[in-house]
């Protein structure tokens, strides 16, 4: 493989792995405030809408960000916003451990949108990998703390695929700005978040709290976007996946959401096979490729 090409993919693996360690905090962000879900997602993203904002502005990037916005833009940012709908009213409805685990699904969905949409194969050792996190998964899911709300664990599943979606997109047009779509789907959600809930009602002490977690919502969203284009969408997914394991035992060092034998054990399955999934083959030799021709570059 090319040096410019390794380079490119170490550069994806550490984006990726970066925004599934800042996404692994929402859980402990929307549970530790009393705010309704409406109300975190206005300030959420108020606060990550004009960070990112500010952020192209101050690197002199806006205005080439603001031409390159067209419809494909405008089709990611829409499905942000969807996912984010979804994302905080789903750790409102159940557990942290939960909506991680469900979230885990996300290499299977990305997967499948990408061989249908893309015609893209995953490597074998990915496809295989991502088996092995689903039985990670279901192995949390057999023990108590995987038992949740059907609403909240649906909300979870919408926005599992959502953000499937935005990966596969990112991987169809590499070329689409990162950091514009993200604070979009924030403005988007704005007016349906006012309609539907007091947000000037937030207790003035939570604000600050809010406010950070916008910040943490646009670090994380931009560099999964950055990840997303120099990498194959299964394999984003997948990577993405390490929130599982890390969002529970952050609800259990802040929160005291103590998670069971069966969530330490998935979520330790699930380590595994990422890890597992970053070993490239051996020099001379090649993975046997899936099954699904490939005709994307």
């Amino acid at each position: 493989m090319p040096a410019g090409l390794v380079q490119r993919r170490a550069a994806g693996v550490f984006l990726v792995v970066v925004s599934a360690a800042v996404f692994s905090s929402a859980g402990i962000f929307t549970r530790s405030v009393t705010a309704a879900a409406w109300a975190v997602l206005f300030w959420r993203g108020l606060a990550a809408a004009g960070l990112t904002l500010a952020y192209l502005a101050v690197r002199g990037q806006l205005a080439a960000e603001v031409r390159a916005f067209d419809r494909r833009a405008l089709l990611i940012a829409v499905l942000g916003a969807a996912g984010s709908a979804a994302f905080i009213p789903a750790f409102k409805l159940s557990s942290v451990a939960n909506v991680a685990l469900i979230y885990a699904a996300a290499p299977f969905a990305a997967a499948g949108l990408a061989w249908l949409t893309l015609h893209e194969r995953p490597r074998r050792r990915v496809v295989l990998a991502g088996l092995a996190a689903l039985g990670g998964v279901a192995v949390i899911v057999s023990g108590p703390s995987g038992q949740g709300s059907l609403a909240g664990d649906g909300l979870a599943l919408f926005m599992t695929l959502m953000m499937a979606a935005v990966m596969t997109a990112y991987r169809k047009w590499p070329g689409v700005p990162a950091a514009l779509p993200n604070a979009a789907a924030s403005l988007l959600l704005l007016p349906v978040a006012a309609a539907c809930t007091p947000v000037a009602e937030v207790p003035a002490a939570e604000m600050p709290l809010l406010i950070l977690f916008g910040l943490v919502f646009a670090v994380a969203s931009v560099t999964l976007c950055e990840g997303a284009r120099r990498l194959p969408a299964a394999e984003t997914a997948l990577l993405s996946a390490l929130e599982t394991p890390l969002a529970p035992l952050l609800a259990f060092l802040i929160l005291a959401e103590r998670p069971g034998l069966e969530t330490l054990a998935g979520g330790a399955v699930i380590f595994t096979a990422v890890l597992w999934a970053q070993i490239p083959p051996a020099r001379g030799r090649r993975e046997a490729p899936t099954s699904c021709p490939s005709r994307f570059p």
